[in-house]
Parts: structure tokens; C-alpha cells; sequence
């Protein structure tokens, strides 16, 4: 990977605080163009993409909301990795899932928007909204820390992962080989920006 440098600020540029490594997503309806750029002493530098991904079913919205499709605007901290694959190098924190590994979708439950491990039918919390994070998309996922103060209804379960192909939920899918080269270069103190 070779850095490009930007010929003008990126749209970002002023709005992640004191982050060094961002991930820009800029939105086109359902879709999306995705890139890793490097700040430093000159500026900012593009080291990956663009590449093009996906995003929620009903596109950006300002603010994220239980049971809405769209993915919310705004900057947000790229804090963990998780997945069903071995482990993909990097320097963020990584946890390999299984059958019993969930994103607690449940709005009255304590730990809602957070990582639970129980077996089906035994978890404190609604299964049926929560998810299951053993999928094939979720074979590589970078949490995005959206609602991080866990508000109850103010949605859960944002990710970064591997694309089905179709619009998300709202989370930011890419293609695996794409995903794997942003999760290597990822360090502590990395965030994502969607415009």
C-alpha cells in the first residue's frame, strides 16, 4: 500500500478530534464509496480504497433508531473486531464467535447494544431482538460505537463487515478482501466517519 496524497482536505477533516486514522464512508443511496486515510504532519494521506460497499436499506439518517434500516451519520470509534474466521492480524482487539455469541438488541434489557454469550433459549434477554452473530457476514466485523452511552431504542449492532451483497440494516458492508486490508492497518484510537 502505497499513500496517495489528497489534493484537498477530505470531507471529514475537522470533525474527528484527535484521530490520525479514519474511515470515511461517503453515501450514494444504498451504497457507498469506503477509504482509509492517514492523518499526519502534511495533511491527510489515502492508504486504501476507494472501495464500494454497501449501507442500510433506507440509505443515512441523522440518527440512529431501533428497527430502522439506515445508517446513522456522524463519526463514530472503531473500537473491536470480532468474527467467525481466525484471527485477521491487526492491532484492535480481536474475539472469534460462535453459536452462542449475540449483539443484544433488546431495548429492556441492561446490557442491550453489547456482546452477550449464552446458548438459544437460555440468554436474559429477547433473542428474537437480538442478533446471532454467528453468520457468514459476520465472518470478519469491526464494532462501531454507535449509541455508546447504550440509550435504550437509539439501535444497536452497527458493524463494518463482509457484504452479503444487498443493502444492510444498517451497518457498512464491503468485500472481504477490502474489510481484511482496513481491519490490518487499524489501531486503537481509529474511527469511522459517514457523510
Amino acid at each position: 500500500m502505497f499513500p496517495v496524497s489528497a489534493h484537498a482536505a477530505p470531507s471529514f477533516d475537522g470533525q474527528v478530534g484527535p484521530a490520525v486514522q479514519v474511515v470515511s464512508v461517503r453515501s450514494h443511496g444504498t451504497t457507498a464509496t469506503i477509504e482509509a486515510w492517514q492523518g499526519g504532519l502534511s495533511g491527510w494521506d489515502r492508504v486504501a480504497g476507494p472501495f464500494e460497499g454497501f449501507i442500510g436499506a433506507n440509505g443515512v439518517a441523522p440518527v440512529a433508531i431501533d428497527g430502522v434500516p439506515a445508517t446513522p451519520l456522524g463519526v463514530f470509534g472503531l473500537e473491536s473486531v470480532f468474527g467467525t474466521g481466525p484471527p485477521p492480524g491487526g492491532l484492535l482487539p480481536y474475539q472469534r464467535v460462535g453459536a452462542n455469541d449475540w449483539w443484544d438488541g433488546d431495548p429492556r434489557s441492561p446490557t442491550y447494544n453489547s456482546h452477550q454469550v449464552c446458548a438459544p433459549g437460555t440468554c436474559r434477554f429477547d433473542e428474537g431482538e437480538s442478533e446471532q452473530l454467528a453468520i457468514p457476514e459476520y465472518e470478519y466485523a469491526v464494532v462501531m460505537g454507535v449509541n455508546a452511552q447504550r440509550v435504550p431504542g437509539g439501535g444497536g449492532a452497527f458493524f463494518m463487515h463482509v457484504s452479503g451483497g444487498v443493502p444492510t440494516e444498517g451497518c457498512v458492508s464491503l468485500e472481504r478482501s477490502s474489510l481484511l486490508t482496513i481491519i490490518r492497518w487499524l489501531a486503537p484510537g481509529a474511527v469511522i466517519a459517514i457523510s
